[in-house]
């Protein structure tokens, strides 16, 4: 991102129309077999970044670990604060993986297309995990683990307001 961008500066990448076609079109030169953008290649080292902090699909399993903690205290916090940072910064470099697409329309760049089926599928997979704990902590990981995806899947398919407002509440 900084070689191409010259920067990493949130606003002079996500609020700048032509920085943005720049990654679209540009054509990095260390994946130079390869047809795909800047902003694909970016987009998609970030999003598994992201699977790793939030605990998707198939990273999920450390945040069960980190939540048998003696106290329920310890667990509320994971829930609520340290997992959700990676679903943040994804809100906030949106831009850069819609680039070169049009969600609104159904055209989907590789890293939204990642994005919806890894969340979808982590939703989904976390979800019927959390039916079959019987310890609290368990059921509140696998819990959170299948909001998260959701609000990962929400922002693949171009739902952005709804991601951030699920994050939020």
């Amino acid at each position: 991102l900084y070689s191409i961008a010259g920067t990493l500066s949130f606003r002079e990448i996500t609020y700048n129309p032509e920085m943005l076609d720049l990654l679209a079109t540009t054509q990095p030169t260390i994946f130079g077999g390869f047809a795909v953008s800047a902003a694909s290649i970016i987009g998609i080292f970030l999003i598994i970044g992201t699977v790793g902090k939030s605990a998707q699909f198939p990273l999920h399993v450390w945040l069960p670990d980190a939540m048998e903690g003696p106290t329920p205290v310890s667990a509320m916090i994971h829930a609520a604060a340290m997992v959700s940072a990676g679903i943040f910064a994804l809100l906030r470099m949106y831009p850069v993986f819609a680039a070169g697409g049009d969600p609104h329309h159904g055209i989907l760049t590789e890293p939204l297309a990642f994005m919806a089926v890894t969340g979808a599928f982590t939703a989904l997979f976390a979800a019927t995990m959390a039916v079959a704990q019987s310890d609290v902590k368990a059921v509140l990981a696998y819990s959170t683990i299948s909001q998260l995806g959701f609000m990962m899947a929400a922002l693949g398919i171009g739902a952005y307001i709804a991601a951030a407002f699920h994050l939020i509440t």
